[in-house]
Formats: C-alpha cells, structure tokens, sequence
C-alpha cells in the first residue's frame, strides 16, 4: 500500500528572499547618471585675474561685459561693485575696469576686471590685459605677470582646445550671483563705515 505523499512546498513571498543572493538585480546601470534628470546650478562666480596656469577664454558678446565702478578690499580680498550715481564721494577709492565673462578649461566661469586707463593715461599692465582678453575672444589662453616688462604676457596653447561650454546665464545673471552681497549702493553700507573708520 503505498501513500500519497507531497513534497513540502516552500512559499515564496518578497519577505522570505534574499535580495542579496541576486545582487545583479540591484545592480545600477552605467548610464545612470546620464539618465538622471539633473541641472548644475551656478551659485558662486568669483571676480579675480585668471590664475597664471590656466588657459582661458572669453566671452565674446558685448552684452557679457560692462564697464563698472568697483572697489577692492586687499585685506579681505574682497571686489564690490559700487553705484557712483548714488554715492559719488567713492569716486576716489573706487577704479574703473571692463568686466569680461571668461571661463577655465575646467569650465569654472568668472569676471576679469580689466582697469581702464583714468583721464587718458594708460599703461603697459592695461594694454596688454586688454589685449589678452580680446585675444582671449578667440583663443585659449594663459596670461602672466611680468614684472621685469611691467605687463602681461599671453600664451596661446600650441593644442587644439574645444571652445568652451557657456552656462545659460545672462551677464546680469552671472554679476548678480558673483556680487550677491558686494554691491555698495547705499550710503549706510558697512564698508562705507569701514572706510570712513565708523
């Protein structure tokens, strides 16, 4: 006589297995990050010279430049844009530089003040800054100091370079973001107080 047995049936639920038997299936794809809806957002554009090792570019647009009143705290090593309409008596702290809108080959975008010469005098240091910027339009570049010429040098990389990827920023937006908190355009600003010893 023989019985009808049933072998034990082992229900499977998604509480009795074990993900990390199938680690496969938890793997992430090498695309992901492409895949991943993401946006870089821009939240700080420093305001400086480029830095003697980096090749740079510039924007060529007139609208990614403007002539600017700014002063320059050399213990802080802070720029401010300063409103002369409103507080004229700066006038004598204050110098006048074209700021372009350059950007690394890393793709690190920023504002080059490049002084303009005051009541017609000029020198070699504003030339030749400006003549790298404009040069700059085209090529990638690096500028240096040199202090025996008493102005800048441009290098022009020997190799082929892409142009550069420009952030979708108006020049308005990129100076909002680089001067967020240094724009002197009241007479009660803290480093009016400074400067005045208050």
């Amino acid at each position: 006589m023989t019985t009808d047995t049933k072998p034990d049936l082992k229900v499977v639920t998604p509480e009795t297995v074990d993900p990390f038997d199938n680690l496969a299936a938890l793997r992430v794809s090498q695309d992901f990050y492409e895949a991943t809806p993401v946006k870089k957002l821009l939240s700080t554009v420093p305001v400086h010279k480029p830095g003697a090792q980096d090749f740079i570019r510039v924007h060529s647009g007139l609208d990614y430049r403007e002539t600017l009143a700014l002063l320059e705290l050399k213990d802080e090593h802070e720029t401010f844009v300063v409103d002369l309409n409103t507080i004229p008596d700066l006038r004598g702290e204050v110098f006048v530089a074209t700021v372009f809108t350059a950007i690394t080959r890393v793709g690190v975008v920023f504002l080059w003040p490049v002084r303009v010469p005051v009541d017609g005098r000029s020198s070699d240091w504003h030339t030749s800054a400006a003549a790298a910027a404009a040069h700059a339009m085209v090529r990638w570049v690096r500028v240096k100091s040199n202090m025996n010429l008493r102005a800048y040098e441009i290098f022009e990389a020997e190799s082929v370079i892409p142009d550069p990827i420009w952030p979708e920023f108006s020049f308005s937006e990129l100076c909002r973001i680089a001067f967020k908190d240094r724009l002197v355009n009241r007479a009660d600003h803290p480093v009016i107080k400074r400067l005045r010893g208050g």
